[in-house]
């Protein structure tokens, strides 16, 4: 059996989540209290009490995130003995990449959560709230789809696929002007496509300024070998040279979250039958469900998760 740890991305977020494993588990409760060290705050507070609202917060968002996948698996490692080390890949959902990365060893919980906060400040700060936005395209639509759309929306303004989640969920980034030319030539196609509530346009060439702060950043954190390699949203190939990965993790600020590819490699090239999601949420499981039918898709949120994951390895 071929194990594929991944890590979910914004959109996961909901007070109380991770509280199980904090409570259950001190290997858990150390890494919450190392990254309300590395940000100097309570971040902690805010993951288990909210305001939905506050956590939500591209800034807050994206650290707390990683701090519960990164807790589970580490309650998962110390408890159980079952690590990345077990695993033939990791992979993560844009922040997730971070989240994988520390899961795997790669980077520290410290680093992390400073890079996650540099990362989610950028994003928000690259285009003033208002100029940008980003919509779902659902149903009858595959990627070759979207790109037609999204390049009929960028004729009107910046327009690009942003996350090719998979077939049926399909995110299109950009401008406002060019996302409402996008959604209206959806209309037309017949093309179900809904407006996301999100802050700025995620993985769009308007990031640029936010890749190049996280270049900055992460010329100067080191990256660690890997217990196993990342399978990367870029590429959706694996890597494990850190220089590689730096380079990667700038070129996904801007860069399409390649995640149906991902899974599709991993399900057939990388020979993964089990996919275990690992932190917040169940969003990924669905994605594998829908892109890999044939391999096992189970969510690790719950001490319970863990311990019953665990007996099976």
């Amino acid at each position: 059996m071929s194990i594929a740890f991944i890590f979910p991305g914004q959109g996961s977020q909901a007070p109380g989540m991770g509280k199980g494993v904090f409570d259950a588990f001190a290997a858990a409760r150390e890494v919450f209290e190392e990254v309300d060290e590395a940000l100097g705050e309570k971040l902690t507070t805010l993951i288990f009490e909210g305001p939905a609202d506050e956590l939500t917060l591209t800034a807050n968002a994206q650290p707390a995130l990683m701090a519960v996948s990164v807790a589970a698996m580490r309650a998962l490692e110390r408890e159980f003995g079952v690590g990345a080390a077990k695993a033939a890949y990791v992979a993560g959902h844009s922040l997730g990449e971070y989240s994988a990365l520390a899961a795997a060893g790669a980077l520290s919980v410290t680093d992390a959560a400073k890079l996650l906060r540099v990362r989610g400040q950028a994003m928000q700060a690259a285009v003033p709230v208002g100029e940008g936005a980003m919509a779902a395209l659902i149903g009858k639509v595959d990627v070759a789809a979207a790109e037609e759309i999204a390049a009929k929306g960028a004729e009107a303004g910046a327009c690009v696929v942003a996350n090719d989640n998979n077939v049926g969920n399909v995110v299109i980034s950009g401008s406002k002007a060019g996302i409402d030319a996008a959604l209206a030539y959806a209309k037309e196609k017949g093309v179900r496509a809904i407006p996301l509530n999100v802050s700025a346009p995620f993985h769009s060439p308007l990031m640029q300024p936010a890749a190049e702060a996280m270049e900055a950043a992460l010329a100067k954190t080191e990256i660690a070998p890997l217990a196993c390699p990342l399978v990367a949203n870029v590429t959706a190939r694996p890597v494990s040279e850190p220089a590689a990965i730096r380079k990667l993790l700038v070129e996904q600020v801007t860069g399409r979250v390649r995640w149906r590819e991902s899974v599709e490699w991993m399900a057939t090239e990388g020979g993964v039958t089990r996919f275990a999601e690992t932190g917040a949420g169940k969003q990924l499981s669905g994605m594998v469900k829908r892109n890999a039918p044939d391999a096992e898709a189970i969510a690790l949120n719950e001490p319970s998760d863990l311990e019953t994951f665990a007996k099976t390895i």
